[in-house]
């Protein structure tokens, strides 16, 4: 694929053993200079398709420049992304002939020691938006000569409201440069900021195939709302699961459920966007480490954390759309091992399930567990209009800016 005997050892001693089909056909054409649209399953391999020709670009073209330009620029949506795709750029980057600098800027945590790991440049960065513009208003960064860009999850970044903070940054950005979007879907938002910034670009859309498909069994329990928490203690205590993810609504349920489980014995913690980043890390290794047994999170958990051999995800809540429900089951059967996705439904959530199962194309068997039948009904009829989502009657700002990209606004 033309790519440098160097970056051709980094890949053998990162085990990559053959390209996959997302590197096979983005790489040569990130190389010849193409702008590239590309779609691919979660993963795929997409990370290593655009660093490896972004680090072979650096490589013959760089200069002892003193502040180091920024060669390339990646946005991210979330600050999990943001370290875990600087972590793949210095994995790579080990074998080179030359030391590589990789700043990966977000927010939550003190704005100091990046503007200080800002002084003398830095060859690559990985940022969320308003830690980037922050960045940029102290000065502490110059984009004025970067040579590609990349938007990593663009649905991702639209969907999160970062519309304006990627317009700013647009306008500080060389108007002559390689534009590269990746995207789990295109909704109509990504479809026409590409129409505005990519120059006849290659499309590479990348199906998932039934090897790819992780190995995930997946449960409906019904069961009230309200007993839910028991529920979950209950299944926790029957099957003894190591790990599990449990995915919720908002940061105060996860703050809730999370305190409830600890109170009743269990290592339970917290994972939200309102967490500091020192806590989330450190949670998020000890999940990792199995000292934590459920990490009860929203949905910033959702895309961009790779947790090895994680056995269990249960939504709690559902999640408002099919593809926050992909990315959620996602989390577990990962690099072939197979899991287990289970998710509670309500009477109320019952016609938002059957949607997900639609959009699926697949069919999960409702089950009850003895001791926790449900009695509710619905509090509306199953034709009702919809409200946006499930989390409640008023719709979120979420539900807002997909109202707006659907009337293409």
């Amino acid at each position: 694929m033309g790519l440098c005997p160097a970056l051709l050892s980094a890949v053998d001693e990162q085990g990559y053993a053959t390209p996959t089909a997302i590197q096979v056909e983005a790489i040569p054409a990130i190389l010849r200079g193409n702008d590239v649209l590309a779609s691919a399953p979660t993963g795929s391999g997409k990370t290593a398709a655009f660093a490896l020709p972004l680090l072979q670009y650096w490589l013959e073209g760089r200069r002892d420049q003193r502040p180091r330009p920024v060669s390339a620029l990646i946005l991210v949506p979330t600050r999990e992304l943001a370290t875990q795709v600087g972590d793949t750029l210095q994995a790579l980057a080990q074998t080179l002939p030359a030391a590589v600098k990789v700043a990966a800027l977000f927010g939550g945590v003190s704005i100091n020691p990046q503007m200080q790991a800002l002084r003398g440049g830095a060859d690559f960065v990985v940022a969320t938006p308003g830690r980037l513009l922050d960045l940029i208003d102290h000065n502490a960064i110059d984009i004025g000569g970067t040579t590609t860009l990349v938007l990593d999850e663009a649905d991702r970044l639209l969907d999160m409201g970062f519309a304006d903070e990627i317009g700013r940054i647009l306008d500080l950005l060389p108007v002559r440069r390689q534009n590269l979007f990746f995207s789990a879907t295109f909704p109509h938002a990504v479809r026409t900021l590409a129409g505005q910034l990519l120059y006849d670009p290659l499309r590479i859309d990348v199906p998932a195939t039934a090897t790819d498909e992780p190995a995930i069994r997946q449960r409906a329990i019904e069961v009230d709302a309200g007993r839910r928490t028991l529920l979950l203690r209950h299944l926790l205590r029957e099957n003894g699961w190591e790990r599990v993810l449990v995915f919720v609504a908002s940061k105060l349920a996860a703050d809730r459920v999370a305190t409830k489980l600890y109170r009743a014995g269990i290592d339970a913690a917290p994972f939200h966007g309102e967490c500091s980043q020192g806590m989330r890390s450190q949670v998020l290794a000890d999940f990792k480490a199995s000292r934590l047994q459920v990490l009860v999170a929203t949905d910033v958990a959702a895309r961009g954390i790779d947790i090895s051999q994680l056995p269990v995800v249960l939504n709690y809540d559902l999640p408002r759309s099919p593809v926050d429900y992909t990315h959620r089951i996602g989390r577990t059967g990962r690099a072939g091992e197979t899991g287990l996705a289970i998710s509670f439904v309500s009477a109320d959530t019952d016609a938002h399930f059957r949607l997900i199962e639609k959009r699926q194309h697949c069919r999960v068997p409702r089950e009850r567990i003895p001791g926790f039948e449900p009695v509710e009904t619905a509090t509306a009829p199953a034709d009702a209009p919809s409200n946006g989502g499930i989390k409640g009657k008023r719709p979120s700002k979420k539900d807002k800016l997909r109202q707006l990209a659907a009337r293409g606004e």
